[in-house]
Order: structure tokens, then sequence, then C-alpha cells
């Protein structure tokens, strides 16, 4: 088989066989595809990942970003994606910055960085955004919708930045897809940064587990509504009632769990029911 040219970056050709109750039948379909990917900084590689070969770029930076590399674009010189897909380089004004002397590896739903107290890595997010249930439950519909990669072949991730201040037609932001839920993250805040759009006082949406990662991210990105389809884990719920992020996870359609700061989501005659 030839690859489809019409097949969107990020999948490739597989043939399987289907089984569903009936005779076994052969299908040419598609598969998500994974890739090792590198950054390197001033010439020196930072850290390598497992992801989904589109928007590099924008993973470079993110993680950049995310990790405190970079405060914004104004700190990068240049950046550069090899001829091949398999690194960016990045170039900062900063030529005195040097990567760690061992680079960080991260795999598609780990790695990063961890502290003994992610609590006192930021101080309470500031933020006067509200969002209705049923509002988050369509943006969380338009997320399934909008995932390209997700609804051509599976098994990959999802994350969107949205407005739910904004028009209805204009309340989605940006989204974007990789097999790592982190570098879904990444991928936003370099989207985010090179399209000009402020990630503040947005809400944020996942497909995968809100982990502690997740949310030290979510934190970076000062997106104080995090929504999934499925669930924190006890770390992440600790973080976010630390740093004034609000948790809603497993939306369903009209249902979900409100699991911290309430008062963003539900009416103050409800708020309170956490307490």
């Amino acid at each position: 088989m030839t690859e489809n040219a019409t097949n969107p970056i990020g999948v490739r050709p597989a043939r399987y066989i289907s089984l569903n109750g009936g005779e076994p039948l052969p299908v040419d379909g598609l598969v998500i595809e994974e890739a090792l990917t590198c950054i390197s900084v001033n010439g020196a590689e930072l850290a390598t990942f497992m992801c989904t070969p589109r928007d590099l770029t924008e993973l470079a930076l993110g993680f950049l970003y995310n990790e405190g590399v970079i405060d914004g674009l104004d700190d990068v010189r240049a950046h550069h994606l090899s001829k091949g897909g398999s690194c960016v380089d990045v170039w900062l004004h900063n030529m005195a910055y040097r990567p760690p002397r061992r680079a960080i590896i991260t795999a598609g739903c780990g790695g990063g960085l961890t502290f003994d107290d992610l609590s006192g890595v930021y101080e309470p997010l500031t933020s006067d955004l509200r969002a209705t249930p049923a509002q988050l439950a369509g943006l969380m519909r338009q997320l399934h919708l909008g995932a390209e990669l997700y609804q051509a072949a599976r098994g990959v991730h999802t994350a969107m930045l949205a407005d739910p201040c904004a028009p209805t037609d204009e309340c989605l932001l940006l989204q974007v897809e990789d097999i790592g839920r982190h570098n879904c993250l990444d991928k936003l805040q370099g989207a985010a940064l090179l399209a000009g759009i402020a990630t503040k006082d947005r809400v944020l949406l996942s497909s995968g587990r809100i982990s502690s990662e997740m949310i030290n991210k979510a934190r970076r990105l000062e997106t104080p509504i995090v929504c999934s389809r499925t669930s924190p884990t006890g770390l992440s719920v600790a973080l976010a009632e630390a740093w004034n992020i609000t948790i809603v996870a497993y939306i369903r359609q009209d249902r979900m769990r409100v699991y911290t700061h309430p008062e963003r989501v539900l009416s103050a005659d409800f708020a309170d029911l956490a307490d």
C-alpha cells in the first residue's frame, strides 16, 4: 500500500482484520504515527520526545515556555525544524544558557520535572473567568468533533484553548493533537505564542487524565478552568485547590464532576456543596 496524499499529517496506512461478530474482514485503515523528536537549545540537546510528528515547532517552543526556559518569543533569537523533521533547534538571545548535562527524556504519557512540593512553585491564580456547565459541555463536544487525527485513526489525545465569553463561532481559539497528553499542552502553548493568543483567563480542555504535571502546565498557561473527559489525580486536585484552579472532569453531555473551586461553574446557591 502507498500512503494516501489526502491523509492528514500524523497518521499512517495500516491494514487490519476486523472482527465484529461476523466473518473476519480485512480493512485498509489508518494508525497514529509515532516518532522520536529532539529539541536543542543553543546547539545542545535539551529533550527527546516520543510524539506525533506534526506541529513540532509549537511543541518545542511550548515545552521551553512551560519549563521556564523562555518567558515568550522575545527570548528566542531563531528556531529551525530540521529537514527530516527529527529535531527542532532553538537559539536564544541568552547565549549563556546551556541545557542540563543530562537531557530530559519525555514519553507520551509521562516524564518531565518533579518537585517535592509543587504547590510552592506558583502563587494562586487570580481570575474572574466564569463558565456554565452547558458552555463546558458544548466546548467538550467541539473538542471531540474538531479532533482531526482522532476522527481518522483514534489512538491520540487532543487539547483545546477556548474563550467561553466569546460568541459561539469564535470561542474555539486553538486545538492540537498528539499521542501524549502532556505534549498536547506544550503544543497548545507553542501555538498560542506563535499566533499571539493569550492563554491567561481561558478554558483549557483535554481528552486525557489531569495529572500533577498536566495541572502544572495549566498553571503555567494561567488557565483558571481545566476540563477533561476523564479523571484528575489526587495530587492534581490538591494543586488545583492551592493554585485556585477549577477542575471539571468526566464531562459527558450534561454530566460532569467539579472537583475544585466550583464557584466558577456553579451559582452561589450550589457552589458551597463541596465544603
